[in-house]
């Protein structure tokens, strides 16, 4: 039963039928949420109850800051915390090294298992795993290659949901040097095949040079992985390898062009969205742990790269709850609200890490070690049209990237205060830690305070798509993303396992619509088919610079669209310096969860019910 207060929270139908299904606690019969306040009264208690001190002040602290949707974390912590529910407040995780043998490719396996489990999503790099017919001189037998293996990890998961699991998702990674890597290219281009992944390719610098300059590209693999004893004339190259400490000496297993490498994952990007792209060398110089870290595969949704065990702690601010006057002459933003929350959120997101619980051992000892957060935002689409701006124009981009600046660096400042409180992250090495490239673009202030007192947590922020979150909080727009459409249907997975349609509308539309707001819009209302890609890609980067950890954006892609402009959004992407780019190009083959009366624009990453949040 509704309250009057409940009704006038939950302004559509599907934000109510969001939280009832997915983030109401309820065992069975029994219900304990009554209300959204009592969800969000007991989150707040939950991570408050780490607290060594003053409890019920930080308590109400949370809870405030929760109410009305003005920040709402990642919905694992939403649907479990404060439940006494064996399940891990972290959506995502990325494993463990993948041992090249029978033993070790099965306890991943099994590690892999577990999380998910518990509702954790897992990402890998396959790239250990020695290339498809290649001699496995331990047994004597043929190497049937990564992508094999992955379809043993796809039917695992694929059990795990037949028994009633939350679905989760899977993201795979593979070296743009390693021999199967064509393979894995044209992994997912079979009806079913591999369902239950994200792709993406780990695309070096030196590829990328070689693509320009039409090099050949050396496709490699660990020479004493491939041979016991191997030959001294046998063709080699050294390449930092997954797992190995320092280069290792790799066999060329053969050689091609890298443009034609670089066609292939291109058209295949622009036939089927799949796979993505991660500029693995970019993420690796930019991460904060340059110094005691290597980077080789993200979490499904790719705005946090996480070293081995790493594990996503995630939350967003809800810009549009902090717009006054909205469509008005004097329509502002309130920046000290926003800062409030900021530090409010930072700290709830710290205390994640010490309420929940871990699948696995290695999982808590990681992020006990780096405390890595990542506070970031959603509704910023419907909140520059609020202030009279359009998506697509420098304004509104040079006012996205001030919003992203000021949160960031509140919460870095946050983060120091939290380490006078309580303590720094043990992984921090001061010295090494403020000569990260990131680090260095930080204000004077803040290098100062870390070089004092230090820093909780080695990363703060990260930009996540948000749309279960987002739906929840009254369908503002998911994360930076623009409005997919105004209004449109969506298909929502029921208690009962069946898929229901929902007539939706935006948050900044019926506002406007609400308030009288004539039937023609405003120009600056632009959704994603209206806006170029370049035009997605320049709001990206203008928010790369105040993120720490990476940015889950979808670049929407008009079907008519030639390849070779498709293709050079890519290289834009890598000469702008983001960390990845995903694009989704609509196919009349790909279902979609999102329908209207234009082309299916779903993000290629993963649906509603697989989205980190």
């Amino acid at each position: 039963m509704n309250t009057p207060h409940q009704t006038t929270i939950f302004t559509t139908a599907i934000s109510q039928h969001v939280w009832d299904t997915k983030y109401r606690w309820r065992d069975e019969d029994t219900v304990y949420d009554h209300s959204i306040q009592d969800t969000w009264r007991r989150i707040a208690r939950a991570l408050a109850s780490v607290e060594s001190t003053r409890k019920a002040h930080w308590e109400e602290q949370f809870y405030q800051a929760l109410s009305g949707f003005k920040f709402l974390p990642a919905g694992r912590i939403m649907a479990g915390a404060g439940t006494q529910r064996h399940v891990t407040l972290f959506y995502c995780f990325v494993m463990g090294i993948v041992e090249d043998s029978m033993d070790g490719i099965f306890d991943s396996l099994k590690e892999g298992a577990l999380t998910m489990q518990q509702g954790g999503g897992v990402g890998y790099d396959f790239s250990t795993l020695r290339p498809h017919g290649t001699f496995a001189h331990a047994t004597g037998g043929i190497a049937s290659g990564p992508v094999s293996f992955m379809r043993i990890w796809n039917a695992m998961c694929a059990t795990l949901l037949s028994t009633g699991y939350r679905r989760g998702a899977m993201m795979a990674t593979l070296r743009c040097d390693h021999p199967d890597i064509e393979e894995f290219i044209q992994a997912k281009q079979s009806s079913g095949e591999l369902n239950h992944f994200n792709l993406s390719v780990q695309v070096l610098d030196e590829f990328m040079q070689a693509v320009h300059d039409n090099a050949d590209w050396a496709l490699v693999f660990p020479a004493t992985e491939l041979s016991a004893s191997p030959p001294s004339n046998i063709d080699t190259v050294m390449r930092h390898w997954p797992g190995q400490p320092e280069p290792v000496a790799c066999q060329v297993v053969k050689r091609i062009k890298a443009r034609d490498l670089w066609q292939q994952l291109m058209r295949a990007t622009y036939d089927y969205a799949e796979p993505g792209v991660l500029f693995i060398d970019r993420v690796n110089q930019l991460n904060n742990l340059w110094y005691c870290e290597s980077i080789s595969a993200t979490n499904p949704c790719g705005e946090i790269p996480l070293p081995p065990y790493g594990a996503c702690d995630l939350g967003s601010i809800n810009l549009t709850q902090f717009v006054h006057n909205a469509f008005e002459e004097n329509a502002t933003l309130d920046i000290q609200g926003i800062e409030h929350t900021a530090q409010v959120a930072v700290r709830m997101l710290d205390n994640v890490i010490d309420v929940s619980g871990f699948p696995l051992p290695h999982q808590a000892k990681r992020q006990h070690s780096n405390r890595r957060i990542g506070l970031g935002i959603t509704g910023l689409a419907d909140t520059l049209m609020m202030l009279g701006l359009n998506y697509g124009e420098t304004k509104a981009r040079n006012a996205a990237a001030a919003i992203m600046k000021t949160i960031c660096h509140c919460a870095y400042r946050t983060s120091i205060e939290l380490a006078r409180e309580k303590s720094r992250f043990a992984l921090l090495d001061t010295d090494k830690y403020l000569q990260g490239q990131f680090i260095k673009t930080l204000p004077n202030d803040i290098r100062q305070g870390i070089a004092e007192y230090g820093i909780r947590n080695s990363h703060v922020t990260a930009i996540a798509p948000t749309g279960t979150i987002s739906l929840l909080a009254n369908n503002v727009s998911s994360g930076l993303e623009p409005v997919y459409d105004f209004q449109f249907t969506r298909n929502i997975l029921e208690m009962d396992g069946q898929y229901q349609e929902h007539r939706v509308a935006d948050y900044a539309y019926r506002l406007w619509q609400n308030r009288g707001g004539e039937h023609s819009l405003p120009s600056y209302f632009v959704t994603a088919q209206n806006l170029s890609p370049q035009a997605h890609l320049q709001m990206q980067a203008a928010l790369q610079p105040y993120v720490d950890n990476s940015i889950s954006k979808t670049i929407n892609i008009p079907q008519d669209y030639p390849f070779e402009a498709f293709r050079e959004v890519y290289e834009i992407a890598y000469k702008q310096g983001l960390k990845g780019c995903t694009t989704f190009r609509p196919n009349p083959t790909r279902g979609s969860i999102l329908k209207n009366d234009q082309a299916d624009m779903a993000p290629h990453c993963c649906n509603l019910e697989r989205e980190a949040d």
